[in-house]
């Protein structure tokens, strides 16, 4: 029997078997295959999506709306100062109208509860452009990216996660990992590492798929021999300015150099998910050197701009995952 996914939420990949993820990753090789040759694909005309966002993004926003208007869908952008929810009206009840209304929901905010509900109440598919625990939508990119520059065999490969592996990102690499039967080994300090609930959750997946889950706290044994190494800034949205002050201190022995990438297989490709702070061309990397001398935070720039790198692969890849999962959920 094939892989039905219509009228699904996508929450988190706990919630879907290797099957299915595998499936969307095809999917979304396909649709890329289609807009690279021009195809025109309004598989879904006529339906209508809205995006919920209470944090900005470059990525997701331009991602859900251009692979929506691809598919032939219109689309609604609600940003915090658009919509009531939270406010003057209840998730639940914001949930209750926009179901009324559109044809999928994309919310890209703070509490996985939220998303959750919005799913519960609104009777459309419900899409986590991210939340504190879970960033799914970024996983299949990051895939798509690895299988990419591995011939699509990517069982049994290593894929290092360096810095605040405690962060939705980190987590929610250890399940895709664990799902496709990639090792992940997560580098940071100890009070960085993801939280006993994912690990446990994620342990007999690995095993059961033929890969590992290792926690370690030192780069050069994270790093030797591995084929992908990623990371993430070391602050993540919304967290205080303040914070900036203990992540440098903490964190600085895990940004990613040429060093560490030179110990990796020589195939090896560097990923982050973006915006990165690798330079001081941004107001945020200028003010950041300023106070504290720091100019490359999670990557050095030669990393970053170097051939191992393929982020701007992984974010156009944004597009085209996510078209693969609108399409496979409302089709």
């Amino acid at each position: 029997m094939g892989v039905n996914l219509s009228g699904r939420s996508f929450l988190r990949l706990l919630d879907f078997s290797t099957e299915e993820i595998e499936y969307l990753l095809q999917l979304s090789k396909n649709f890329k295959d289609l807009k690279r040759t021009g195809t025109p694909h309004k598989y879904l005309e006529g339906k209508n999506i809205v995006l919920l966002f209470q944090k900005t993004s470059t990525r997701t926003r331009c991602s859900f709306e251009v692979g929506a208007m691809d598919l032939g869908m219109g689309v609604t952008y609600l940003d915090p100062g658009s919509s009531q929810m939270g406010k003057k009206e209840s998730i639940e009840d914001t949930a209750r109208v926009l179901g009324r209304m559109y044809d999928g929901i994309e919310f890209r905010g703070f509490d996985q509860e939220d998303v959750e509900e919005l799913a519960a109440k609104s009777g459309v598919p419900v899409w986590n452009g991210l939340t504190d625990l879970w960033h799914p939508t970024q996983m299949l990119a990051d895939i798509l990216t690895v299988q990419e520059n591995f011939n699509y065999d990517i069982k049994g490969k290593t894929l290092v996660f360096m810095g605040d592996a405690k962060n939705n990102v980190a987590r929610s690499l250890m399940v895709v990992c664990a799902k496709l039967g990639m090792n992940f080994v997560a580098c940071g300090p100890k009070e960085c590492m993801p939280t006993d609930d994912v690990i446990d959750a994620c342990k007999p997946i690995a095993e059961a798929n033929g890969c590992t889950i290792t926690l370690t706290e030192d780069p050069k044994e994270a790093c030797t021999g591995a084929h992908v190494i990623y990371t993430d800034v070391w602050v993540s949205m919304g967290e205080p300015d303040e914070v900036w002050t203990e992540r440098i201190k903490q964190l600085e022995p895990y940004r990613v150099t040429t060093e560490l990438m030179a110990m990796a297989d020589p195939s090896a490709i560097f990923l982050h998910c973006l915006p990165a702070f690798h330079d001081t061309n941004t107001t945020t990397g200028a003010e950041i050197a300023e106070k504290f001398g720091v100019t490359e935070m999670e990557v050095e720039d030669a990393v970053f701009e170097g051939p191992q790198s393929k982020v701007f692969d992984e974010a156009e890849n944004r597009m085209h995952t996510i078209k693969a999962i609108m399409y496979a959920t409302l089709k």
